[in-house]
């Protein structure tokens, strides 16, 4: 099967799931503002400070930080080093730019695997304030590694194929 159309059809769902990612991410920065202020007014205007805050604020940073990531990696809005790439040939630039892409889905594999052992490892712990299993801190970064790998793959056909990926939030 040529790469175009499946690079079309990837393009068309990576588009959606990083729009969705960004919009989570979003979502779980507002409730972090949310919690953060209720928090503290709980804290120091009523001297009544709930225990759950930390926890849920925790959770809500981790997924901010990976659904924003992983969204960042689809729209290219991560950190780069393009000056050197950009001097290079055309065929070594497009090279190394295949090399970064393939060492991205790596650490998205990494991330994917490391956070499923992490969550095995304490499936039988609870959150004790908020009443949940201790391996619900880390189905974002297993969710996030899933989406940086769909993302880095669509980065690499989309560079075979001399395309470009467009961004999913204009």
């Amino acid at each position: 099967m040529p790469i175009a159309p499946l690079l079309g059809r990837l393009s068309a769902l990576n588009a959606v799931l990083a729009r969705w990612a960004l919009y989570v991410a979003c979502t779980c920065l507002s409730g972090l503002l949310a919690v953060v202020v209720y928090g503290v007014v709980m804290r120091y205007v009523f001297n009544n400070a709930p225990s759950f805050v930390e926890q849920v604020a925790l959770l809500l940073v981790i997924s901010v930080a990976m659904f924003a990531a992983a969204a960042g990696v689809r729209d290219a809005t991560h950190i780069g080093m393009d000056s050197l790439v950009a001097m290079l040939p055309g065929r070594v630039a497009l090279g190394c730019r295949i090399v970064v892409q393939v060492l991205t889905v790596l650490f998205a594999v990494a991330l994917i695997l490391g956070g499923a052992e992490m969550a095995i490892s304490v499936r039988s712990d609870t959150i004790p304030t908020l009443g949940i299993p201790e391996s619900f801190r880390y189905g974002p970064i297993i969710a996030a590694g899933v989406l940086v790998t769909l993302f880095a793959i669509e980065h690499i056909m989309a560079l075979a194929t001399g395309k470009e990926v467009a961004r999913s939030w204009h």
